[in-house]
């Protein structure tokens, strides 16, 4: 991502908060550019090339109520997401995505021997922490909310025994693909059997839907587990390519987001909002900004 659609990001993270301190009443678009010092036309320009609608449409889906309307219109159950391919390679928009996973004994090993470097990167929602493998990346944190100090030592204790070694460049491409949401990236998987059936069940959810955590606990066999699932979501060591941000309560809460509710609120608006665009360009997948 170029350093515009950072400045995009934090333009719209300074309207989140605006919404939020205005609860349920609306901001009009006057308002929404006059606390943030531009012009109208200049705030509606910024918010329309990073969504592609105006920022009156945006301001909808960051309301804490579209995760309601999102489980009325665009629930996945996962036995049909799996049955027609809406997995690894389909999600994403043009990501083509592989996935390996380590063996449970390494991971019970704390994935002692393994070498993980690590680089920051700019992206859509924040700095961006990506950890990678020989084989794949393998952690992805967002640190606008948590911060950069701990969203290292959040993804360094996952693994104590491995080796980190900061190196960016070995990373860049998988991080371009994934933050671009074009070419192909890789996933080396690092965690216990449980975890992982989670994750590749996240994997299902198309981009701009939403499921429950019901509905994977069904989904990987463990209707019950409901709770044990909503951990592993939380535990997810690859926030956005394994799409964490898409699994709600039952009821329509949003749950939780272990890199920050306005990072969640952030990204199931910014798939939300391409969907609608798309249809109103007659199917037309919208090309994202800073590919």
């Amino acid at each position: 991502m170029n350093q515009s659609d950072r400045y995009h990001y934090h333009v719209m993270r300074r309207a989140i908060d605006l919404i939020d301190a205005a609860g349920d009443a609306p901001l009009s678009l006057a308002d929404l550019a006059a606390q943030m010092q531009m012009s109208p036309a200049h705030f509606q320009r910024l918010f329309s090339s990073w969504v592609g609608v105006s920022p009156k449409r945006y301001q909808q889906y960051l309301n804490l109520s579209h995760a309601k309307t999102l489980l009325r219109d665009r629930f996945t159950t996962l036995d049909t997401a799996h049955a027609v391919g809406l997995s690894g390679s389909g999600r994403l928009h043009d990501l083509f995505l592989r996935w390996e996973a380590m063996s449970p004994g390494d991971y019970a090993r704390d994935a002692a021997g393994l070498t993980i470097v690590w680089g920051w990167f700019d992206s859509a929602f924040g700095p961006a922490l990506v950890m990678g493998t020989d084989r794949g990346i393998c952690g992805l944190a967002f640190a606008a909310e948590t911060g950069a100090d701990a969203a290292m030592a959040d993804l360094c204790q996952r693994w104590p025994a491995a080796t980190f070694i900061e190196n960016p460049d070995a990373l860049r491409g998988w991080a371009e693909a994934a933050f671009g949401m074009t070419g192909e990236t890789r996933l080396h998987m690092i965690g216990a059997p449980f975890q992982l059936k989670v994750w590749e069940a996240l994997l299902a959810i198309p981009s701009g839907h939403v499921t429950t955590y019901a509905e994977i606990a069904g989904a990987i066999g463990n209707p019950k587990a409901v709770r044990a699932v909503g951990t592993a979501v939380g535990r997810n060591p690859v926030s956005w390519l394994i799409p964490c941000h898409r699994a709600l309560r039952k009821s329509g809460g949003l749950g939780g987001y272990h890199w920050g509710m306005p990072v969640k609120r952030a990204m199931l608006a910014w798939e939300s909002a391409r969907i609608d665009a798309g249809d109103a360009m007659g199917g037309k997948a919208l090309e994202p900004k800073g590919a």
